[in-house]
């Protein structure tokens, strides 16, 4: 832990008037929460994602929630 001192010499800035955010990527760092939720659902069903999920070598849940996206559209 640095001491007030030794932190003084970075709180001596000044912000700029403005910023270019031109060249930005919007959402780059965003990372949506996985919610844990029960949902039935029939036994081909998982066993079709089951099995694709291990020929891709992902998790059928990823594959799920990929699916479900694709169809609902992007968020």
């Amino acid at each position: 832990m640095k001491t007030i001192k030794e932190r003084e010499q970075y709180d001596s800035y000044e912000l700029e008037a403005s910023y270019d955010f031109e060249s930005g990527v919007r959402g780059r760092f965003y990372e949506p929460k996985k919610i844990p939720t029960t949902l039935r659902l029939d036994n081909d069903i998982i066993l079709y994602f089951k099995k694709k999920a291990s020929e891709q070598k992902v998790s059928y849940q990823s594959l799920i929630n990929a699916f479900l996206r694709k169809e609902i559209g992007s968020l």
